[in-house]
């Protein structure tokens, strides 16, 4: 399982209720609300209005400062994922949050898996009415260089008509989705996958693009709070790898019958991510 931890980073929870009563209520008519910042960096929030059946297509943009990053959606046991909330009173819902593929950092004992670059999250929701739509929501993301500094903040966005055209947050919007990690496809995937009886090694049967001969970077994802990264034995034949990845502490007398894990897997600038199900 991968490792976050470090005494910088138990200062999370500690320094919550300071670093986030700098941040101000961030609200806009337009479909883009104004940057929250601090000392790491900045974000805000983007939509568009809803189409007729009540979707709105949304996204979280954070933009950190050169040296710091921010997490995936599995940061490990210290770190903490992205957050949005929205107030239930607005009438609208969070149906979905996707991660663009992210990378991993290694500093000794410690394991990031995360992003150094500006990086947008795209967000599902939807209106319940057919009026005004009015966001009301809250982010909360850790960022990180020497200490981690939690980040939250509230966003305000009134959505104008769908009738006008807003290129901009579309083109943001756009570009988002294209960072995203593929469904599998019929050149990269995952084939096969077994849990050893002991709950100790996930072995997987790979189908990679192209005749590379480096392993692929791989993330298991299982119950909330456990990622598992270390491959032990992997061979790579062309487009074929047979690999184990080795599973940590899992919660206790955890049963993995009817659980779905997921698995996102890294080769080249292709990334893949699919549902492990155990039966």
């Amino acid at each position: 399982m991968m490792i976050i931890s470090s005494v910088s980073r138990r200062l999370f929870i500690a320094v919550f209720s300071v670093a986030a009563a700098f941040v101000p209520l961030c609200s806009a008519h337009a479909e883009m609300s104004a940057w929250a910042e601090n000392e790491g960096g900045r974000m805000r929030l983007v939509a568009l209005p809803a189409d007729a059946g009540g979707k709105i297509r949304a996204a979280l943009q954070i933009e950190q400062k050169p040296g710091w990053i921010t997490y995936w959606r599995e940061p490990g046991n210290s770190g903490i994922p992205p957050e949005v909330m929205i107030a239930p009173e607005s009438g609208v819902t969070l149906e979905a949050m996707a991660y663009p593929v992210p990378k991993h950092f290694f500093n000794g004992s410690i394991e990031d898996i995360a992003y150094d670059a500006p990086v947008t999250l795209p967000l599902s929701l939807r209106a319940a009415g057919k009026g005004p739509v009015e966001i009301d929501a809250t982010a909360f993301i850790g960022i990180c260089r020497d200490i981690c500094i939690p980040f939250q903040a509230n966003f305000s966005l009134k959505l104008g008509p769908a009738i006008q055209s807003r290129p901009e947050e579309e083109a943001i919007l756009q570009a988002a989705d294209a960072t995203l990690p593929k469904p599998p496809s019929a050149d990269f995937g995952v084939t096969a996958h077994a849990m050893s009886p002991d709950m100790k090694m996930l072995s997987l049967t790979l189908v990679l693009p192209g005749e590379g001969t480096d392993a692929p970077d791989i993330i298991v994802t299982g119950p909330s709070g456990h990622a598992f990264t270390k491959q032990i034995g992997g061979k790579r034949d062309g487009t074929t790898l047979k690999v184990d990845v080795a599973i940590g502490k899992l919660p206790e007398n955890y049963n993995i019958s009817g659980k779905r894990w997921g698995v996102l897997v890294i080769d080249g600038a292709r990334a893949m991510e699919t549902t492990l199900v155990f039966e």
